[in-house]
């Protein structure tokens, strides 16, 4: 159970994603958005939307640096593992209640608000059920585990599993001796990553790039007495 868990299931969940993805951009690009409901309701989405997106961009920097970047390459840049706990339990601390909080805002505002309710997907209220567990059960472990339990090194365990993993040589031993709730918020990681091509959340890799070259919109009346306000100066229109 332990080599299919950790040796079977990264790579079952990163083809769903990559697969997914491709599927997804070929097949329903009229789809590839995260069908924005801000005209019908904008009061919780202030609040919830920056909260939230603020919060879960500090959390996948926290990530990449803890899981992608080796103790020995951040002790060899005068960083001890002392200062290194200390930045990451405030850090991860910070944003993952921000994420919370956000997360906790939108999910209220899309089941009160009735047209954003009626918006909301099966798709979407699975994304929501998963992203959520996720981010708890993270939470959970830089704040119960790390900050006022008797902490964790994760970057031992967990973080050599997962460099392994994409060497395509999966280390499954020290995955098998975490905790359980880290192995809990990996298993649910790696759902998130197979449910994510599927759902609103492919709307992380688009980018207005071709708003850089477009051309701008020239609009001009065809009222040959022009608009009903009149312009401003240095603006009014030249006939002839």
């Amino acid at each position: 159970m332990s080599a299919f868990l950790w040796g079977v299931v990264p790579y079952i969940a990163l083809t769903s994603f990559a697969v997914g993805l491709v599927w997804r951009y070929r097949y329903d690009k009229f789809g590839w958005t995260t069908r924005s409901s801000q005209m019908y309701e904008g009061r919780l989405l202030a609040w919830g939307g920056p909260l939230f997106h603020f919060g879960i961009l500090g959390v996948l920097i926290g990530h990449f640096v803890g899981l992608v970047v080796p103790s020995s390459w951040t002790e060899t840049v005068g960083i001890s593992e002392h200062s290194y706990h200390l930045v990451s339990v405030t850090g991860g601390t910070i944003t993952g209640l921000m994420t919370i909080i956000g997360l906790a805002l939108l999910i209220y505002r899309r089941r009160t608000t009735l047209s954003v309710f009626r918006a909301t997907t099966r798709m979407d209220k699975a994304m929501y059920a998963v992203l959520g567990a996720v981010i708890v059960v993270g939470t959970y472990n830089t704040i119960a585990v790390n900050l006022l339990g008797a902490g964790h090194d994760y970057r031992q365990d967990v973080a050599v599993w997962f460099r392994s993993v994409f060497w395509f040589r999966p280390d499954t031993a020290p995955m098998s001796a975490a905790p359980a709730s880290f192995q809990l918020h990996a298993l649910l990681a790696l759902l998130l990553i197979g449910l994510w091509p599927f759902t609103r959340l492919v709307h992380v890799f688009s980018a207005p790039v071709g708003y850089l070259a477009r051309p701008y919109i020239v609009y001009r009346t065809r009222d040959a007495v022009g608009a009903a306000r009149a312009p401003r100066r240095g603006w009014e229109r030249i006939d002839g």
